[in-house]
């Protein structure tokens, strides 16, 4: 049986380690932090598996891979809504909601009562939405930990709070560090988010709000728990999260719903994305190491399919398992 090492436990990380370890390799993980999180950007995500919404402003390559990966993440974390994608715009006009339909494929314009009749708690608060049916969502850090139970069931080895250079090691080397991955042109995008706690606002699906700078979602987590986010700022800053970003964050979320006024504030912390110039991760070699680097915003949507490249990679390769 042959090993692969995989340095980095983000999604990235996991989830090749899943997939080598279905194929029948010995995996090893390797990870800086103490635990699951760390400064992995994938905890801090939103969990949406949204393909069609993503393409507004992403290569439309990402939509067939990201579909994809729904199954691939109703298989194998369980953690899966299927309940689509609900896209709204709080000014009156719907210039931007309606450019927003222009950019995108695989949906249905919505009125104010079948909004209403979708999400009942957003009734009378939008004229029109766009209704993304066949995108799903999922809880990140449930995720992440069922990936982490399931590796531990294949037999995989985990190191956490052991700091690596992936160079060190010998055999197949995959390099997940995110934003600290070595891959030449990767960059840092800034991204800030907020959890929340509001059991006055029931949703079943994420909804997006077309906002002036950034696009703002509201995620249903469970048990009247939201996640909202995310800023997009060129940089590699890792200070906590700005009072602007909270400050337009909080306000998008109450333009959602004026319950969110009284929400219970459990989280408001900021990540790094690693990205390259077209914001479409890839596989990089340098010398025996493979690095799987920038996911940017797509990790979970993408990382399925990202590690399977990988595995066939080294089965090409002749590393058989």
């Amino acid at each position: 049986m042959s090993t692969v090492t995989i340095v980095g436990a983000g999604v990235c990380g996991l989830v090749a380690a899943t997939s080598f370890a279905e194929a029948a390799f010995d995996v090893r993980l390797v990870e800086a932090t103490p635990d699951l999180g760390g400064d992995a950007a994938s905890w801090l995500a939103g969990g949406m598996l949204a393909p069609h919404c993503e393409a507004e402003s992403a290569s439309a390559a990402i939509v067939a891979p990201g579909l994809k990966a729904i199954d691939w993440w109703d298989s194998h974390a369980g953690c899966v809504s299927r309940n689509g994608t609900l896209v709204v715009d709080p000014g009156r006009g719907g210039a931007e909601l309606r450019r927003f339909a222009a950019r995108t494929t695989a949906h249905e314009t919505l009125d104010a009562e079948a909004i209403a009749v979708l999400e009942p708690a957003l009734e009378g608060r939008f004229q029109s939405a766009l209704f993304f049916a066949d995108e799903a969502h999922l809880q990140p850090r449930v995720a992440l930990t069922e990936l982490r139970s399931g590796l531990r069931r294949h037999g995989a080895s985990m190191e956490f709070g052991t700091v690596a250079d992936p160079r060190q090691f010998g055999g197949m080397v995959l390099d997940c560090r995110g934003a600290r991955a070595d891959a030449p042109g990767l960059r840092c995008v800034r991204g800030e988010m907020l959890l929340l706690r509001c059991p006055d606002v029931s949703l079943s699906r994420p909804v997006r709000i077309l906002h002036p700078r950034w696009p703002v979602y509201v995620v249903p987590h469970g048990e009247g728990r939201f996640m909202v986010g995310a800023s997009m700022i060129e940089s590699e800053d890792r200070r906590a999260i700005t009072l602007r970003s909270a400050v337009e964050l909080m306000n998008a979320a109450y333009a959602l719903h004026p319950a969110f006024a009284d929400a219970e504030l459990l989280e408001a912390r900021s990540g790094l994305r690693p990205a390259f110039a077209d914001n479409l991760p890839k596989i990089v070699r340098n010398g025996s190491v493979l690095a799987l680097a920038g996911a940017y915003r797509h990790g979970f949507l993408l990382a399925p399919d990202l590690a399977g490249q990988a595995v066939r990679m080294a089965l090409q390769e002749g590393i058989a398992a």
